[in-house]
C-alpha cells in the first residue's frame, strides 16, 4: 500500500483548497486507517471525489471526514457503523454521556443525508446503462429470439421493431452556422467609395466622354483622374 503524498493530493484538490494541504495533514490521513486495504480504499477516494470542492464552500476536514464515512457505507456498513468508525471520539462521547439510542441515530441520519456526503455519494454513482449492461444484452437477446421463433406474427413483430428501435442507427446532427460578419469601417468605406466610383462612371457616360463599353474595359477609376 502506498501512502498518500502532499504532492498527489494537492493535484486532485481544486486551486482554492490546495493551501490547506500540508505535511502535517499528510500525515494524519496516513495514521487514520490501521487496515491496508481500508487506507488503500480511502486513499483513492480522497483522490477521485475533490470535485465536490470545487465551489469552495466545505473545509478540508468535511471533505476528510465524508469520504471516510461514504467509503466505510461502500464497504457495506450500516449508518451507525459508518458514523461511528468515522467519528470514534464524538461517538465514545455519546455513549459516556448517556445519550439516549435514538438520540444518536438522529445525528448519524442527518450526517448521512448532509449535502456534502450525497455530493460524495453522487459521484460513486454508477449510470445504470453501465450498470445493468448485462441485461441490456440479455434482453436484445430474448427479443431476437422471439422475432425469429415465436408463433404469433404480432410477437415477432413487435421484437422486430424493439430491435429496430433500439439499435438504429443515430440521426446525423444538422448543424446550422450562423455567421455574422461586422462591419468596421474600412469596408464601409470601401463600399462608399464604390458607390461613388459608380455614380461618376454613369456620369461620364451620360455626359458621352465615354461609351459603356469604354467604361467597362477601363478599369478602376478614381474620383479626380478623369476630365
Amino acid at each position: 500500500m502506498y501512502p498518500l503524498t502532499e504532492e498527489q493530493f494537492k493535484e486532485a484538490l481544486p486551486p482554492q483548497v490546495k493551501k490547506s494541504v500540508n505535511q502535517a495533514l499528510i500525515d494524519k490521513i496516513n495514521s487514520t486507517l490501521s487496515d491496508p486495504e481500508e487506507m488503500e480504499h480511502y486513499r483513492d477516494n480522497l483522490l477521485s471525489y475533490t470535485s465536490v470542492m470545487a465551489n469552495g464552500k466545505f473545509k478540508i476536514q468535511n471533505y476528510l471526514d465524508a469520504v471516510r464515512y461514504v467509503g466505510f457505507k461502500l464497504l457495506g456498513a450500516s449508518n451507525l457503523s459508518a458514523y461511528s468508525r468515522t467519528f470514534p471520539d464524538k461517538y465514545q462521547g455519546f455513549l459516556a454521556k448517556g445519550v439516549a439510542a435514538k438520540d444518536i441515530a438522529s445525528y448519524y441520519t442527518a450526517y448521512n443525508k448532509s449535502k456534502l456526503v450525497n455530493l460524495i455519494y453522487e459521484q460513486t454513482l454508477v449510470p445504470t446503462h453501465v450498470l445493468n449492461a448485462d441485461l441490456y444484452q440479455r434482453a436484445l437477446n430474448t427479443q431476437a429470439d422471439l422475432m425469429a421463433n415465436a408463433t404469433s406474427e404480432k410477437v415477432r413483430t413487435d421484437a422486430a421493431n424493439s430491435i429496430l428501435t433500439h439499435l438504429k442507427r443515430p440521426e446525423t446532427q444538422k448543424f446550422e452556422l450562423d455567421i455574422g460578419i461586422k462591419q468596421d469601417s474600412a469596408i464601409s468605406e470601401l463600399q462608399a467609395t464604390t458607390r461613388r466610383l459608380a455614380e461618376q462612371q454613369m456620369k461620364i457616360i451620360q455626359s458621352g466622354g465615354m461609351t459603356a463599353q469604354d467604361v467597362a474595359h477601363s478599369g478602376l477609376v478614381i474620383e479626380g483622374e478623369c476630365t
